[in-house]
């Protein structure tokens, strides 16, 4: 019998893999991204940081005329945005994540994602924390704007140590409403399969305290068979059970069911008001990220 190998461990030297990510962070992390961030999700106010001489391209309603009197020449203020944004990402480091049928394992995915819009985040000057969730609250990094936040967060995604057992969201959100502050921005990082039955009504008061995000990655494989003819072995992932299928057999039924289990999955974020992105671990995250922030901005419009 011949089976598909669909999981692997996660490297285990991290110096590299650090590397890696640095490398990685530098080719993703584009202008658009960067510009799409700051412009949607704004500082808490602007701050005066100087006076400049008025242009024509000014407007002349911004013109501070004590000012002015004073130096006998046209003045306006300047302001720079005063960043005060929390920013924290809660990340699933369950067995599930531990899984890739391509290049990529989902949480080698997720780790790029997660250290490249870190990257972006401190670069704006904004605070950014992590937490890694699995049954239990494996890791937690408290929100800061330091310039060793990124290497802080980028070791704990590749150490192999944190990941295994379940994701538990209630666990999690619960966890979120005792540790963060309220109107922190929250990214919750997951392929969200295998849910526990009434996970919405964990999210009720975490959706009014918090702005949310659900970003799922998944694998091709979470979407669609291989088309083989030989035998594979699927697994339960919090019971362990394991089954013997033909993927040719149950392609077409199993595309049907993964498709309509998204569709209702997005239909129960838009009725919380939660923002989403969904991802594949064979597509870059680049675009649709720049899409998330267009999306959010227009609606807010």
């Amino acid at each position: 019998m011949t089976k598909e190998i669909i999981k692997r461990e996660l490297k285990v030297d991290l110096t590299p893999l650090i590397k890696k990510l640095e490398i990685v962070t530098k080719m993703t992390v584009s202008t658009e991204i960067m510009g799409g961030y700051r412009s949607f999700f704004k500082g808490v106010g602007l701050e005066f940081e100087d006076y400049k001489p008025y242009t024509q391209d000014d407007d002349a309603s911004k013109i501070d005329w004590k000012a002015s009197l004073r130096s006998d020449s046209l003045l306006v203020k300047q302001y720079r945005e005063e960043r005060n944004l929390e920013v924290f990402f809660l990340v699933d480091v369950s067995d599930n994540m531990v899984f890739g049928s391509g290049e990529k394992l989902k949480n080698e995915y997720v780790a790029e994602l997660v250290a490249s819009f870190v990257h972006v985040i401190l670069n704006t000057g904004d605070k950014v924390g992590v937490a890694l969730c699995s049954n239990d609250i494996v890791e937690r990094i408290t929100p800061s704007r330091s310039k060793e936040q990124f290497y802080a967060i980028g070791r704990t995604l590749v150490d192999p140590n944190h990941y295994g057992g379940f994701f538990d969201l209630k666990k999690s959100v619960n966890f979120l409403t005792r540790f963060l502050k309220k109107r922190s921005l929250v990214f919750i990082v997951s392929d969200f399969l295998n849910m526990d039955p009434g996970w919405e009504e964990d999210l009720r008061l975490a959706s009014q305290k918090y702005d949310l995000v659900f970003i799922s990655v998944r694998d091709p494989r979470d979407y669609e068979m291989p088309d083989k003819s030989f035998q594979i072995v699927i697994e339960n992932p919090k019971t362990g059970e394991q089954m013997l299928v033909s993927p040719a057999s149950i392609k077409e039924r199993y595309k049907e069911y993964t498709k309509q289990q998204e569709e209702t999955f997005k239909g129960r974020l838009d009725s919380l008001g939660i923002d989403y992105l969904f991802l594949k671990t064979d597509e870059s995250f680049v675009q649709p990220l720049i899409a998330l922030f267009s999306r959010r901005k227009k609606r807010w419009r």
